[in-house]
């Protein structure tokens, strides 16, 4: 359990026994740290490995939560790492891996998020939880919040994936459609959360959310474990789909903790915030040596989960990426989609057009050398591309008719099909 929520930015301390937002002083984001001293002596990589439960929640001593009967938990986290062949400009990468968290419950990594969220919130006295998305959050927070018996008022933005707005309603939550981006849904959260009594669970505003996603970092770092020895390590590079950000943040934090419970040491993989060029407001910042980020005018991706003009935690990620020696970079719809395609078919499995933009990314910069091919890199997928295959219309498949005998023959000339090889 967390023993104290300290300010980010000023460092203010704030009480761990009833709901808090942002800093009171200077409403930045707070942050939960733990008793990584006490703990080191018992909470041990062999520890973990030990434990058969199935969910990010087999690292609970650095999770908000008292007792274990208070978890709410769908299974979330333990998704895999899994190796890749590179394609095109990554194709020299014998060392490329994509952290898949289409797996989670709610089909994104928003699950991981939102279980640390809900379970916090419900124990100390939440009845109704209300948060902006842009689509998977709604739906992951609608999920736990129908788990743990909290109502839940979801806004989202009226362009919001069907199916996005769909898991939330069937889950039970209150979901309205904003003109607008979530900037405008956030401002109607909050006014609403003020006039009604509800609990804030929007992106940073509420500390917890942030240590559930950092167990992506914790989980990283059992995923690149050397086989022999058992010892825990980090890649060289990781490449991110920077929204909100609190992913990237989170694993940040998730690798100094680390190192002060001694699993790991002071090296840290590269990080690189990835976002769409036409909403690129950690990309401006971090170009023009900014300490935040101001609000990127237009905003507009048909990556709904990059379509965040302005986050709360910007100086959080900004500060990740240059004490990293990482970098931040933009693309263009065009890249992004070709790149949930290609990525797609490298892995095996349908990705988001998020983790398009991040192999987009990729490709780019192996192109110009700021990685190199014996370096091991981790693309995050960070949600399953089926809530997003209006984006992806198959378009002039063929229509077999069986009635005619030489159909098969035919639609195989047509798509240049050839024999089996095998005998």
């Amino acid at each position: 359990m967390h023993t104290s929520l300290k300010c980010a930015a000023c460092g203010r301390l704030h009480a761990i026994d009833r709901l808090q937002s942002v800093c009171e002083a200077c409403s930045r984001p707070l942050l939960a740290d733990y008793d990584l001293e006490k703990l080191a002596g018992t909470f041990t990589p062999d520890a973990v490995r030990s434990r058969t439960e199935r969910s990010m929640w087999k690292f609970a001593e650095v999770l908000p939560v008292n007792h274990r009967n208070e978890i709410i938990s769908l299974g979330e986290g333990v998704t895999p790492l899994l190796p890749v062949r590179g394609r095109g400009a990554l194709s020299a990468f014998g060392r490329l891996f994509v952290k898949d968290e289409a797996i989670n419950p709610t089909g994104s990594f928003k699950a991981r998020g939102m279980s640390a969220a809900i379970t916090r919130a419900k124990a100390l006295g939440a009845t109704t939880v209300a948060l902006p998305s842009a689509g998977n959050a709604g739906g992951a927070a609608a999920a736990y919040a129908a788990r743990a018996g909290l109502s839940c008022f979801v806004l989202v933005p009226e362009d919001t994936p069907a199916a996005n707005v769909i898991e939330a309603v069937v889950a039970g939550a209150h979901v309205g459609l904003v003109k607008g981006l979530i900037s405008d849904c956030g401002k109607l959260i909050r006014k609403a959360c003020a006039a009604y009594g509800w609990f804030d669970l929007s992106t940073l505003k509420e500390p917890f959310r942030l240590e559930g996603k950092k167990t992506m970092g914790y989980e990283l770092a059992f995923d690149c474990a050397d086989e022999a020895s058992g010892r825990l390590s980090l890649p060289d590079v990781v490449f991110y789909p920077a929204g909100g950000g609190t992913g990237l943040v989170g694993m940040w934090k998730a690798f100094d903790e680390m190192q002060r419970l001694g699993w790991v040491g002071s090296d840290r993989p590269r990080m690189v915030a990835v976002q769409a060029e036409h909403c690129a407001p950690i990309v401006r910042a971090f170009e023009q040596g900014l300490p935040h980020a101001e609000a990127f005018p237009n905003a507009r991706t048909v990556a709904s989960g990059l379509r965040v003009p302005a986050a709360i935690g910007d100086f959080l990620m900004l500060k990740a990426v240059r004490e990293s020696q990482g970098t931040a970079i933009a693309v263009s719809d065009d890249e992004l989609l070709a790149g949930a395609r290609e990525m797609s078919q490298a892995l095996g499995n349908f990705v988001c057009p998020e983790a398009g933009a991040v192999w987009a990314a990729a490709c780019r910069l192996a192109e110009k050398g700021w990685i190199k091919p014996g370096e091991r890199i981790v693309l995050y997928n960070t949600g399953t591309g089926l809530k997003y295959s209006h984006l992806f219309p198959p378009g002039g498949l063929p229509v077999l008719d069986p009635a005619q005998p030489d159909a098969f023959e035919q639609w195989q000339a047509e798509i240049g099909g050839c024999r089996s090889s095998t005998t």
